[in-house]
């Protein structure tokens, strides 16, 4: 029986889920896992995983106590939450799992430095050793030069938003781990601009990844390099053999239902012979090359500005969970004391002749009409009678 090409690609290529959604990791087996904020933003909103949030926003309400100011409860939360999603992958994966730092410290090196830090900390008071955590960076300047000295301390990264060789060269003299050309994109932005389409051995996103490709092991950098952020399996198809590629469980579904003869588009003996001359990237030739190239500058802005939405999208969430959540609590708490106050004989129900109100409304809390009222009957009807005020 023919191997599918998800198969053929493993040989060659270390396949990575692009997901934060646990069922489709443990489905497609890969070895590393990536999230981002959009990914944990949809992740969060899928009810199978309304646990989770629940227990994330609880915990952080404890650790900040009752006083404690939403804000600061919400922010508290929204950091852990990107943790607890990663240690419940890396309890399916085998290898790393990549955890995004605030998108809003793309320009800002210490803060980056300093989130950075906290992320791991986070992870190794949960027993995870930090070689199985790459942290996120965006490849701007500021996050490449933060990534050089996280590197340094043993914190190894993932310089994510790559559109140019220009990041690309930076991020490697800086030594990071690994980095994540953005294949698809790229693409978007040249369709956008030429109106054209792209055949995947044209696309403008394969090409520039097969160019770092070649660049890196021509000169012989250690530096991962992990295609990311695919349109089509066609694109997948034409990286393989790449170190790693990202791919998203749409796509690994359709490679597992596809066959044929998968092909090695990458190699690095082939790489090696490639006709390239080094290039020096220091800040002034990173900013020059930076603004010559327009989708460069546009998709890192525009990756950026994605991400922070998706960050605050995913706060605004988890606020209003949790102002459900503390309602929940308040409400149940106020109709247990009413409960209290009428089940005189403590027998655990409240009789007619116990009940202090009007017999219409005895009546209406009483569901089963059994004759007495249940402190989970109070506490349901009372929560819809606040429902209903809240409506009207």
């Amino acid at each position: 029986m023919s191997q599918n090409l998800l198969e053929q690609l493993r040989a060659m290529t270390v396949v990575v889920a692009d997901t934060g959604d646990f069922q489709a990791i443990r489905k497609f087996t890969p070895r590393d896992a990536t999230t981002n904020p959009s990914l944990i933003a949809t992740a969060a909103q899928m009810p199978e995983y309304q646990p989770v949030v629940d227990d994330t926003l609880r915990q952080a309400r404890q650790t900040l106590g009752a006083s404690a100011d939403e804000a600061r409860v919400i922010a508290l939360a929204f950091d852990r939450l990107a943790i607890t999603f990663g240690l419940r992958i890396l309890e399916i994966i085998p290898g790393r799992v990549s955890t995004e730092v605030d998108a809003r410290l793309s320009w800002d090196t210490e803060g980056t430095i300093a989130k950075a830090r906290d992320i791991i900390a986070q992870y190794q008071a949960a027993g995870i050793d930090r070689s199985r955590v790459l942290i996120k960076i965006a490849s701007t300047w500021e996050g490449i030069r933060a990534a050089e000295r996280l590197e340094a301390e043993g914190i190894h990264c993932n310089l994510t938003l790559l559109f140019g060789l220009h990041q690309a060269i930076a991020a490697a003299e800086a030594g990071v781990t690994l980095v994540s050309p953005f294949v698809g994109r790229i693409l978007d932005w040249h369709k956008k601009a030429t109106g054209q389409d792209f055949a995947p051995v044209e696309d403008p996103g394969v090409q520039s990844v097969t160019r770092i490709y070649h660049y890196y092991k021509k000169f012989g950098y250690k530096t991962e390099i992990m295609g990311a952020s695919f349109r089509n399996a066609g694109e997948i198809i034409e990286l393989a053999g790449c170190d790693l590629l990202t791919i998203s469980p749409a796509l690994l579904k359709e490679l597992t239902e596809t066959t044929g003869v998968l092909e090695r588009k990458l190699d690095p003996a082939r790489a090696a012979t490639a006709d390239l001359s080094p290039i020096v990237v220091d800040k002034d030739t990173f900013d020059r090359l930076h603004a010559a190239d327009r989708m460069a500058s546009d998709k890192l802005a525009d990756g950026i500005q994605g991400f922070t939405k998706a960050l605050e999208n995913t706060q605004t969430l988890l606020a209003r969970r949790l102002r459900q959540l503390e309602g929940d609590a308040s409400l149940a708490h106020s109709a247990d004391r009413i409960f209290q106050f009428h089940d005189i004989n403590g027998d655990g129900y409240v009789s007619r002749e116990e009940w202090l109100g009007t017999d219409a409304v005895f009546d209406a809390l009483d569901a089963d009409h059994d004759g007495r009222i249940s402190a989970v009957e109070l506490r349901s009807g009372l929560g819809a009678f606040i429902s209903l005020g809240m409506a009207a």
